[in-house]
C-alpha cells in the first residue's frame, strides 16, 4: 500500500501539577502502528516537542506478560529509535500525508491542546481531505482544530473518544484539564460510546475515533479500509 499516515503522539511526561508520571499508552501506540506498518503504510512518528517521548508505565509490563504488539515493540530496533526521535509537529504539514493518527495516553491532554503544531497539522489535513483517526485520549489532538469557516472539525459529525465515564472509573476526573468528551459535545461532535471498556470506533466523513486501549486496533483497521486496498506488488 503506496500510502503513509503522520502520527502524532504526546511529550508530555507529568499529570499537571500532580508530578505523577504519563505519557504514551503503549498498546495504542503499538497496536496501530504495527497494523499499518504490516499493511506496507509508511508512518512518521512527530510530537509537540520532538525528540524522545514518553511511555506511561503504567502501560508496560515486563517482556513476555504485554500484547504481542507491546512486546513487539520493545524489541524493534527500529521503532524504539524513531521514539526517541520524533520530528516536532509544527514541521510536517498533514496534507503531506494520507492521514493524521493520534495514539492516545493521558499525556496528551496537556500538550497536544496546545500546540500549534498538531492544530496547524490537523487543520492542513482535514482541508485537503485527509483522514483523522484517534484512540482514547488522542482526541485531544482535535479540540483546537477548526474548519475553513471557523467550526470545530468535529462539529456536526459521529466522534468519540476516552469517556466522561472512563475517566472517572479511573479516578482522574478531577486531575485532567478537561473532560474530553464533554469537550467535544460542547464542540458540538454528535458522540457516540460504548460500555466503559468495550471496544469501539465511529467514522463519519473524515473522522475515525476509537475509545480506550481495547479500541485501538478496531480503529487502525477502519483507517485502513478508508485509506484503499493493498497495491499488488
Amino acid at each position: 500500500m503506496n500510502k503513509s499516515v503522520l502520527m502524532i503522539v504526546t511529550s508530555n511526561a507529568q499529570m499537571g501539577s500532580t508530578g505523577k508520571p504519563t505519557g504514551i499508552w503503549a498498546e495504542e501506540l503499538a497496536a496501530p502502528y504495527y497494523a499499518l506498518r504490516d499493511a506496507g503504510v509508511k508512518v512518521l512518528l512527530a510530537s509537540p516537542a520532538g525528540g524522545a517521548v514518553p511511555i506511561d508505565a503504567g502501560s508496560l509490563k515486563p517482556l513476555g506478560q504485554n500484547a504481542p504488539c507491546v512486546d513487539r515493540m520493545l524489541a524493534d530496533e527500529i521503532l524504539q529509535h524513531s521514539l526517541a526521535h520524533t520530528a516536532t509537529a509544527r514541521s510536517q504539514r498533514g496534507a503531506d500525508f494520507d492521514a493524521v493518527f493520534f495514539p492516545g495516553g493521558h499525556g496528551t491532554m496537556w500538550d497536544l491542546p496546545t500546540d500549534s503544531g498538531v492544530t496547524q497539522a490537523v487543520e492542513s489535513a482535514f482541508q485537503a481531505g485527509k483522514f483523522i483517526a484517534s484512540v482514547c485520549h488522542g482526541a485531544a489532538g482535535l479540540v483546537t482544530a477548526r474548519r475553513a469557516d471557523g467550526e470545530s472539525i468535529v462539529k456536526g459529525l459521529k466522534v468519540n473518544s476516552f469517556t466522561d465515564a472512563e475517566e472517572a472509573a479511573v479516578g482522574l476526573t478531577d486531575v485532567v484539564p478537561f473532560l474530553l468528551e464533554s469537550r467535544l459535545r460542547a464542540l458540538g461532535g454528535h458522540f457516540e460510546n460504548a460500555a466503559n471498556w468495550q471496544p469501539f470506533v465511529v467514522c463519519d466523513g473524515l473522522l475515525i475515533t476509537g475509545q480506550n486501549p481495547q479500541s485501538s486496533e478496531l480503529v487502525a483497521h477502519q483507517l485502513l479500509n478508508a485509506l484503499g486496498p493493498k497495491k499488488a506488488d
